[in-house]
């Protein structure tokens, strides 16, 4: 568990500290399960509501980087339609001063089409302030080989 920690960057004549967020890697592993439950809801908003508003989405099925929350609600609304739902299968979870990085390898079922996708993630994630929210997540498929 991180307990609050005050820091100056070196160099820095401001005087600047920051306050960090206390937080665990049970916390941490939560966050997917927020994401997840969100895709259960079935709309977009509630599934980008989870990415800060300065955050990119680099999904599995579209080739194209999701930088804005318009981009990021028009991916999940092709996404969605095949009802997913993610379970993790390894991860590892680091923890920086009101910052997290879980990466790993996840699995996607798609109960409309049945079809089964493993993947690689890294999702990073910022207090801020108030919530943690996604700064980046990266996915893609596992290679064939």
């Amino acid at each position: 568990m991180l307990a609050g920690c005050a820091s100056n960057p070196l160099g820095s004549t401001s005087g600047r500290t920051e306050t960090c967020k206390a937080t665990s890697e049970k916390e941490v592993a939560a966050l997917f399960d927020r994401w997840n439950q969100s895709l259960q809801t079935g709309d977009p908003r509630k599934v980008v509501d989870n990415y800060a508003d300065k955050s990119v989405l680099l999904p599995t099925v579209s080739n194209t980087p999701r930088l804005n929350a318009a981009q990021k609600q028009d991916y999940f609304e092709h996404f969605l339609q095949d009802k997913p739902f993610g379970r993790i299968d390894s991860r590892t979870i680091e923890i920086g001063c009101n910052t997290a990085v879980d990466a790993g390898l996840y699995t996607f079922t798609f109960a409309k089409t049945g079809a089964v996708v493993k993947a690689r993630y890294t999702y990073t994630y910022r207090w801020d302030g108030s919530r943690w929210l996604i700064t980046s997540h990266h996915s893609s498929a596992m290679p064939e080989k």
